[in-house]
């Protein structure tokens, strides 16, 4: 038998097999769309989803697929059919019209979502890992289900969003913002999504010279340390000490140099001179 002499075969199965369900015997529409109620509206189809879909007329046509990178699924018979972008209702819609079409009139299918796409997160969350994103979800909706945020989190939360160039754009957001619940900051989230939540860094600096109680001082990152305050944590200066001139010895990162930075302190204390933000490793000299 010849390529076109199976094709007219298969299509004469296919119209014989819907003159029987015509008829309405052993068929409802009960039966036709059982776990319809179990279905999310609202998500749409995205690549690497796996679908499961049901052709109640032609069961021949049952199969689970998973969507492929270029949003299509491939369907026996039919071939391959776009299904990237669509909520469940919506594919069904279009598998029915090819059926309509090309094969048998009002057959009822049913798409149904067995995997959805997942979202990383990572960092300082309760329980780190990949959650299925089901339907439209927020930055914080994803965050609960990962068990909210530690102790140990900053005070930024970092989305790694892909783009269509296939470049990866970072999205910062303030934490204090977010649980402010504003509009602008919980966002909705887009499948394969990174949310990354830094662990709060401790940092040292190093008080030396004329103060009270001189040796290290540990702080957070997220709460930043002044040189007033590194002083004023240090026991505060002594009465020979030198507030005029205080010393700031600072390495750069990417050459390894040190330099000095000087500051006068009083001005500081009076207010007319800004605090100066201290970062991790400054040794400060009071002579």
């Amino acid at each position: 038998m010849n390529s076109r002499s199976k094709l007219q075969a298969i299509k004469f199965l296919l119209i014989l097999v819907a003159l029987i369900f015509s008829s309405g015997a052993g068929f409802s529409q009960e039966q036709a769309e059982p776990t319809k109620a179990a279905q999310v509206i609202d998500y749409r189809i995205g690549a690497k989803d796996l679908l499961e879909i049901k052709v109640y007329e032609l069961p021949e046509l049952n199969q689970t697929v998973r969507v492929a990178e270029d949003g299509t699924i491939t369907l026996a018979v039919i071939g391959p059919v776009p299904a990237s972008g669509l909520t469940a209702q919506e594919l069904e819609k279009r598998i029915a019209a090819i059926l309509d079409e090309k094969y048998t009139k009002g057959a009822h299918v049913t798409v149904i979502i067995r995997e959805h796409q997942k979202i990383a997160v990572l960092g300082a969350v309760g329980r780190p890992g990949l959650y299925e994103m089901a339907g439209p979800t927020t930055l914080l909706q994803i965050l609960s289900e990962a068990g909210g945020l530690t102790q140990q989190a900053g005070k930024e939360i970092h989305i790694l969003r892909q783009q269509d160039n296939g470049e990866k754009e970072r999205i910062v957001l303030n934490v204090d913002e977010l649980l402010r619940r504003s509009n602008d900051t919980n966002i909705l989230l887009k499948p394969k999504d990174e949310i990354i939540v830094p662990f709060d860094q401790t940092l040292t600096v190093y008080v030396y010279g004329e103060v009270r109680n001189p040796g290290a001082i540990q702080f957070l990152e997220s709460k930043k340390l002044t040189l007033l305050q590194a002083v004023a944590q240090a026991g505060g200066l002594t009465e020979w000490a030198n507030a005029v001139q205080v010393l700031v010895k600072r390495k750069d990162p990417q050459t390894g140099k040190e330099k000095n930075l000087w500051f006068n302190l009083k001005k500081i204390i009076d207010g007319k001179r800004p605090d100066f933000p201290l970062q991790d490793g400054d040794v400060i000299v009071v002579k």
